[in-house]
């Protein structure tokens, strides 16, 4: 597999039906995607700007202990999908943009601890990726720019896509940006897999890519840097990837380091799960870059768990959610405006 993941899939706490009889997902049927319709409460339906789409991918939300993908229709697998991850998440782009976000045979918890089934169960994913943005292509977008965004193996489909449906193709011209959010590219992808698809480098540039893992401040990033160099060098003959790829969500600026409190836009309360999402809390969190990886400070009022080591990869999205929504629609503000389309 191309990408290193984080081993900690987003909010995997069901399991999954056997997979020997679940059909290929069949994309011109509107049961296999997401309505994203929910907000943080007490938020109003967003108004405005809609000339953009984004293809969002959800993240691993299924622990299975005999099945390495899991079916996208099954009640139990859905439910807990939709509600913990597709609504929390996909939602931050909704206030500027139309979502489509594909329900996918997407890899269990078990494909992702399993090195000798890992990379067909991701195969099996990615094929029923590719094929729903090929059918929102063809179907859906009629000549739209467009994002892509997703979250742990949803960034790493996001990225596949750029490599092999985007990259030095006519749909290049049409992307506003991609976010790939959770995962652990590397300054050595750059070139070649992503050539010609740049990391952004302000906050409104298009037709670029962003990236970032959230980690809680005073851990120790030495064990999961070097397990990221190892990874890069073992799929690339050796080779030293240099840093992980990061941005502050709060900035989306490289040129800026650390970010204050008092400039994020707004953060979700309560840890992820079933049911409704929490309110925005507005000022709540400091985040800096350091050595690839996003060094977080959360208010305490927020009530987020870490994971084991201080990985705060359940948050990657909902610590940003408005300042996501926000540069989302300054990208897309800015795509339609360079190109003569409001």
């Amino acid at each position: 597999m191309r990408l290193r993941l984080i081993l900690a899939p987003l909010l995997a706490a069901i399991a999954g039906p056997a997979l020997a009889d679940v059909p290929v997902p069949d994309y011109g049927q509107a049961q296999y995607w997401s309505i994203v319709d929910s907000r943080p409460q007490g938020m109003a339906p967003p108004k405005g700007l809609r000339g953009v789409d984004v293809f969002w991918i959800h993240p691993t939300t299924t622990r299975s202990p005999t099945d390495y993908n899991h079916d996208p229709l099954d009640p139990a697998v859905l439910k807990w999908t939709e509600e913990s991850a597709v609504q929390r998440q996909g939602s931050a782009f909704s206030a500027c943009c139309r979502v489509f976000a594909p329900r996918y045979r997407a890899a269990t918890t078990k494909a992702l601890a399993d090195p000798a089934n890992r990379d067909k169960a991701f195969a099996l994913a990615y094929s029923d990726i590719e094929r729903a943005f090929d059918w929102y292509m063809a179907h859906e977008n009629k000549g739209r720019p467009f994002i892509i965004a997703g979250h742990s193996q949803g960034g790493a489909h996001t990225t596949s896509l750029l490599e092999k449906r985007i990259k030095g193709t006519k749909l290049q011209g049409r992307m506003v940006a991609a976010y790939v959010i959770g995962i652990n590219l590397m300054e050595g992808d750059l070139s070649p897999r992503l050539a010609g698809i740049p990391f952004c480098e302000s906050p409104a540039q298009t037709g670029c890519f962003v990236q970032w893992n959230a980690v809680l401040a005073g851990s120790d990033n030495g064990p999961t840097l070097r397990a990221y160099a190892g990874a890069f060098a073992a799929q690339n003959g050796g080779k030293d990837g240099g840093k992980p790829l990061c941005v502050n969500p709060v900035t989306f600026d490289p040129r800026r380091g650390l970010s204050l409190s008092a400039e994020a836009k707004g953060a979700v309360a309560g840890d992820p799960g079933l049911g409704a999402m929490g309110p925005l809390k507005a000022s709540a969190v400091a985040a800096e870059c350091r050595d690839g990886l996003l060094t977080v400070w959360p208010a305490p009022s927020l009530g987020l768990k870490p994971l084991p080591g201080g990985s705060m990869h359940y948050h990657d999205v909902g610590l940003f959610w408005a300042d996501i929504s926000a540069n989302a629609a300054l990208r897309a503000k800015a795509w339609l405006k360079a190109h003569g389309s409001r």
